[in-house]
């Protein structure tokens, strides 16, 4: 009888009595309870019996299982216990499973393990819009650890010369994703978004490719005529860039304004560091127009913000003020260029010292100027400076004198 080959495919057909046939070489047949038909390989290892199954009939066939066993005993006679390296390699695949996130998958834990400490609650929704814009569509199915050079100038290359802003904070994003991925593990070896000493080799300077450009701003002379169409225009958005105007605030700040900041009888908005680019409280004297546009605003009560979106009960989007713009198809203006637009008045057209006008924009001045401003009757003056800016705002071209004279603005 023969030692190996011991079965025909006839056979391994045609058996149906439940048990164990032997081919050879530890190769068996097993019949089930029921027909069901696969291979087992059966051999001894360190004195025990062992056995170990290598797939159905269906799956496998009778040479396959041949082929297998006789590779299964080279192992064993090499030393090796083939049900311990198979369950090995099995564990190795699970755990390189679990370690291959997808590039979108660390994004999204990044984002969230970040958003608390990002001082600007709308900052995660830029990251979150950036990359799902740019960054995902290539880059956010891949495993994180697959992501090299070629694939970041992928993203990147399109956008560099184009929209060079965007690209540099592309770039900076897509590397701080990659350093946490490696932080936990996620990825091995450098970062294929590093800048310096990496892909400022690959790519020009951001100064290269494009001048830097100033917001686009309104020239003082033409403020009234723009105030008076975005007046006649309806909708809480329009108020809240009229708002942002008069009070020479960014766009960020005028979106995120709650009603707890706004002391009404006072006349006064404390915008708390927290929200502030400087990171410290900013007080912004409310002129009788910017209180005018507060008391007309529609109010809910369990909504916090002074100007309310249409869906869900939060503020408006970082995006309203903009496409306030764009209906009065002023794609030519940016929202912070109004600031330029009061600085450039104020210089030209007043006696206000440059200090004030520095701190009421919310620039950094020395402690020891912002220490003297803050004394004595600085918000009187202050808030005089937003009321000839509002009046101004009022005023037709060509109507009177434009120059406001301040006699006592340089003292105190």
């Amino acid at each position: 009888m023969r030692a190996i080959n011991k079965l025909t495919v006839k056979e391994v057909d045609n058996l149906s009595k439940p048990g164990l046939y032997a081919d050879g070489l530890g190769l068996y047949l097993q019949v089930a309870v029921g027909g069901s038909k696969s291979w087992i390989f059966r051999f001894m290892k360190n004195g025990k019996a062992k056995k170990m199954g290598l797939g159905s009939v269906n799956l496998v066939s009778l040479k396959e299982a041949r082929d297998k066993a006789f590779m299964l005993q080279r192992k064993l006679m090499d030393g090796t216990d083939p049900i311990k390296e198979r369950d090995a390699e099995r564990l190795a695949i699970q755990i390189a499973e679990a370690k291959a996130m997808s590039f979108e998958d660390c994004a999204s834990t990044y984002i969230s393990s970040h958003r608390a400490g990002w001082k600007n609650a709308k900052h995660a929704d830029q990251w979150q819009n950036t990359l799902s814009t740019y960054v995902f569509p290539q880059l956010g199915k891949l495993p994180v650890a697959e992501v090299d050079v070629g694939l970041v100038m992928k993203v990147l290359r399109p956008i560099w010369t184009e929209k060079p802003e965007t690209a540099t904070r592309v770039r900076g994003r897509i590397e701080a994703i990659l350093d946490w991925a490696t932080a936990h593990g996620y990825r091995t070896g450098d970062n294929p978004a590093r800048w310096k000493g990496h892909l400022d080799k690959l790519l020009p300077k951001r100064q290269k490719v494009a001048k830097v450009k100033h917001h686009a701003a309104l020239a003082y002379s033409e403020i009234a005529s723009f105030m008076s169409d975005l007046r006649a225009m309806e909708g809480v958005s329009p108020k809240a860039l009229e708002f942002a105007i008069l009070t020479a605030t960014r766009s960020g700040e005028t979106l995120g304004a709650l009603w707890s900041e706004i002391d009404m009888e006072n006349a006064l908005w404390v915008i708390p560091g927290s929200r502030m680019k400087a990171e410290k409280d900013h007080r912004v004297p409310l002129s009788k127009q910017a209180l005018e546009i507060l008391q007309n605003l529609p109010r809910e009560d369990d909504n916090p913000y002074v100007f309310i979106g249409n869906r869900g009960k939060g503020g408006l989007s970082s995006m309203a003020l903009l496409m306030t713009l764009r209906r009065m198809e002023r794609e030519d203006l940016t929202v912070h260029g109004f600031r330029s637009t009061f600085r450039d008045w104020a210089a030209e057209q007043t006696a206000y010292p440059n200090e004030m006008l520095e701190m009421a924009l919310a620039h950094t001045v020395s402690d020891k100027t912002e220490a003297a401003y803050r004394r004595g009757d600085m918000k009187e003056k202050r808030q005089r400076l937003m009321a000839d800016w509002a009046d101004y705002c009022d005023k037709p071209a060509g109507k009177g004198n434009n120059v406001v004279t301040i006699r006592s603005a340089a003292h105190g």
